[in-house]
């Protein structure tokens, strides 16, 4: 099992990208983000709401009955300036359905959790890249704003919610797209993709 703290993943030769997270990421994705993004010289930093707290220890999805990764996390998305990253990725599994949950909740209002704001900030934040993989658009789907004529490709499991936040879901044969543009966002299939993903998302930002 692994214990690792957010924000030393590699130094920032060429700046930092940040990771939204929480409980139950994947952990394939975890693993190769930290294995793969400091060799092309961008510091990993994991980021989140932290409910008041100054840490917390998140865990993946388990894997035959055991949590294999876990990474505690310190930077909180409430006092960070999207400027300072070169990119922003999303991680997928469960944590993307966690991270937009609402305290409080009224007919009409938009999402306003943490990551959902933020996430505005990003992709109103021009050239700034945004990466999501698998099941991670479920974020975006918290704000049809954010969705909406976006061409995308996700996990089969979320096809339905993409489109019905309205999303143009690409699919090739049977299935759907391995990896899709759509100007600053970069979006890729599911874990099996994560290496293509990782190198699509940082040539992009290396453009």
């Amino acid at each position: 099992m692994t214990d690792e703290t957010a924000g030393r993943f590699g130094e920032a030769v060429k700046g930092k990208i940040g990771v939204l997270i929480e409980e139950h990421f994947d952990p394939t994705e975890f693993t190769r983000f930290n294995e793969y993004l400091p060799t092309r010289g961008y510091q990993v930093e994991y980021i989140s709401h932290l409910w008041g707290q100054e840490k917390l220890k998140f865990g993946s999805n388990a894997e035959n009955d055991e949590v294999g990764q876990h990474v505690t996390v310190v930077t909180e998305l409430n006092n960070i300036k999207v400027e300072d990253y070169k990119g922003i990725l999303l991680m997928g599994a469960y944590s993307t359905d966690r991270l937009r949950y609402q305290a409080e909740i009224y007919k009409g209002q938009k999402n306003l959790s943490p990551a959902v704001v933020f996430l505005r900030k990003v992709m109103q934040t021009k050239g700034l890249k945004l990466g999501t993989i698998c099941h991670s658009l479920w974020l975006l789907c918290a704000d049809r704003d954010l969705m909406a004529g976006r061409k995308v490709t996700c996990s089969h499991n979320i096809v339905c919610d993409v489109e019905n936040a309205g999303g143009d879901v690409i699919y090739e044969g049977k299935g759907t797209s391995e990896m899709v543009i759509d100007r600053d966002l970069i979006s890729g299939k599911h874990p099996g993709m994560v290496d293509l993903f990782m190198e699509t998302f940082v040539n992009e930002i290396e453009k």
